[in-house]
This record gives C-alpha cells, structure tokens and sequence, in this order.
C-alpha cells in the first residue's frame, strides 16, 4: 500500500550510527544517512548523496511513501524522526529564513543559512532547548537512546503483546553541522549530540492528533484507505484495535518483575507519551507505539503494583474508547447494526482477548470486568477494572 500525504523532499548525508542489535539479522537496507531538508543543505560542506521524497509526518517527522520491510507478515515504512519542524515555536507562524537566521550569531551560519535553496517548505533543526533531551525541530541521543532501550527489549516489533514501531538505528549529525546549529536559539542553546531515529511503522494513521488523517477526525477516509469494505472485515479491524490497545494499557503488568534485592517491582511506564499522538494504526487494526522515547521502567513498592496497573488503565481509557466510538459508528453506519452498543462492545472484547494471558474477563453481579494478572502470574497484584456495567 503506498501512503498518503503531503510531499517533503529530504537530501541524504552518510554518518556514523547505533544500530538496534535486535535487527542484525533481519533483511533490512537501511543505510546509515541521515535527512535534510533543503533549508539545512548549506549547513553542510558536501552536497546530498541523492534527494528522496518523503512524505511530512507530525511535527519534525517524515516518513516513505512505500514500504521498506515486511515484519511480522506486515508492511513496514521508515519514519524518519528530527528532520526539522515548519512552526516558530513561540508563535503560530511558519519558521522561515528571516526568523531563522535572525537568532543567530555566527556570520558564517547565517551566511550558509541566507544561500538560496531548491523550492519546498521550510523546516529547520535548531540548538533551542526544547525538551529535557531534545532540540527544536530535532532529536536528542538522550531521548533517542531510551527508545532504543525499549526497541531492543522487543522481540522486533511485539514487547509481551504490546505492539511497538522499532528503532533500527540511531543516525549521529557530524560534529560540524552540530555547532552549527547550536548557533540557532532563541534562549538557551542544547548542549546534547543532535541525531535521527530511523524508525519503521505500519503506517501514518495516528488516532487523532499529529496527523493529516487520523481516526478521530477522517475515519469515513480510515475506512475506504484500508479497504474495509465489509461488515466482517470491519468487525476483525475492531477486534485487532481493542486487543493491541488493551495490551498497551497493561504494558506494567506486562513487563513486571521483581525487585529481590530491594523488595519493589520493576514494569514499563508510559511518561508525556499518549496513545492520540504517539501511536499509529496499522491497515488491519493493530495499534502501534511509535513515540518510544517516552517509555521507561518505573519500580514501585508491592503496595504500590496495583495502583500502577490502574493508573496505566485510567491514563488511555478516553482516547481508547473514543477511537473505538469512531470505528463502530462507522461499521454501523456501513454495514448496520449488530445489537446493543454494550451488547457489541462485550462481544469484541471477548473476541480481542481470548487467549491473552494477562487480561481476562470476569462477570460480577450486574458488572462485567477486566482482571488485569500481570508477567510473573502474582495473584495478590491481580486488579480487576470496569468494562461494561449492565
């Protein structure tokens, strides 16, 4: 499937890299480059290698129009992470060559910066602090190294169930382009190495927030793009949203293990990472985590286990649910109806987790509920949490 959006062209420079060393032996020709847009090319003193056309993907994101990997039985696309942002970030203007080369200092940089360019949008990598370990516009080796962490604890693209868009290398800026764009701040400067990450999803679908077409707002487009021209595909389209989604809000339970030496538990967590923005939707439902940079082990005292659990549950119930709104509406409208909504969503969940090992379903009284076990099968840390009350 080819994707849809908004073309970026990007020249191509060799570098140096930090490879996932869980993908030695996959069948992956990713070269060790990074991408520039041509705003940036007189940053550099050697011309671009080749110039690929990719498509603008989130704010500083790009990603290939075609496939580059199969993975899994599934499509995968490189996305390309830090190529640059098109917004002033303290106003809602584009950030073009004026703003731009005002904040610097170093006359030879804003020299190479005021160069006429190929045509194309303006986006610029900055040395502006931005987020604890990235600059403006850019990555940062510091947030790129967590995501590399979590990438190589998965087993390619599945963590315990939970569905993630692997880093495959971490692609370093040379030291020279590095000053240079330190020179470009407008408060305080990023000291930290300025890199890429080469990253491959499933596609660009996000659910709702940094993407031309998402779920939440152009699921009629999400229907007709991934082919799901029937009730029964639909149907299965659900059943992979609600099983990959729920694995990503267990993702502690999942991953935990004990502590010995000091009494506590250890799992993954999710920080300033969410499910409407930092994950993708792949053409047959399943929920990717793209944004890995934002996921790290949290340790807990045992009192403590279940209250992550819920907390994990609590932080992407809305936009889990509201997605699944947006998709069932739109089988229904299609297709009509199959029941009650209550009646319905049962039915998927049933189907989503038969056979998941950490989450099954229990009736109680007039409630049906989730019972959350978790990795090392601790019955005291089981949590039950509301699906449905009747």
């Amino acid at each position: 499937m080819r994707l849809l959006g908004s073309p970026l062209p990007l020249g191509t420079y060799p570098c140096a890299s930090i490879p996932n060393r869980r993908f030695g032996g996959a069948a992956l020709s990713i070269a060790d480059r990074i991408y520039l847009p041509p705003s940036l090319a007189s940053l550099l003193d050697e011309p671009a290698a080749e110039t690929v056309v990719f498509l603008e993907d989130d704010n500083r994101g790009a990603v290939s129009p075609e496939p580059v990997a199969t993975l899994d039985g599934r499509e995968f696309y490189l996305s390309v992470k830090g190529v640059g942002s098109a917004i002033d970030p303290y106003a809602s203007k584009p950030l073009d060559v004026q703003r731009v080369a005002a904040l610097v200092g170093d006359p030879d940089v804003r020299a190479r910066l005021e160069r006429p360019t190929a045509p194309g949008i303006d986006r610029y990598i900055t040395g502006e602090l931005w987020l604890r370990g990235s600059p403006y516009g850019g990555q940062g080796l510091e947030h790129a190294s967590v995501a590399l962490r979590v990438s190589e604890r998965a087993d390619l693209t599945s963590l315990d169930g939970f569905l993630i868009a692997p880093l495959v290398k971490i692609c370093l800026f040379p030291p020279a382009l590095e000053e240079r764009l330190r020179t470009i701040h407008w408060y305080r400067t990023y000291t930290g190495r300025f890199v890429q990450e080469l990253r491959l999803v499933p596609s660009n679908v996000r659910i709702y927030f940094h993407a031309r077409s998402t779920v939440g707002n152009d699921v009629r487009h999400l229907f007709d793009r991934f082919g799901l021209d029937s009730s029964a595909r639909a149907l299965r389209f659900e059943v992979q949203y609600v099983r990959t989604t729920v694995a990503m809000m267990t993702l502690f339970a999942r991953t935990l293990t004990p502590d010995l030496a000091r009494g506590r538990y250890t799992g993954l967590d999710f920080n300033d990472v969410w499910l409407d923005k930092d994950a993708v939707i792949a053409p047959d439902g399943a929920v990717f985590f793209v944004d890995l940079e934002g996921i790290d082990e949290a340790t807990v005292e045992p009192e403590g286990v279940r209250e992550k659990v819920e907390d994990q549950m609590f932080r992407s119930l809305y936009e889990f649910m509201f997605a699944y709104e947006q998709i069932e509406g739109e089988r229904a409208r299609r297709f009509g109806t199959l029941g009650s909504r209550k009646r319905h969503f049962e039915g998927v969940l049933r189907e989503a987790l038969a056979g998941d090992p950490i989450v099954r379903l229990e009736e109680t009284g007039r409630r049906l509920e989730l019972e959350v076990r978790n990795k090392g099968q601790e019955a005291s840390f089981y949590t039950r949490f509301p699906a449905i009350d009747w």
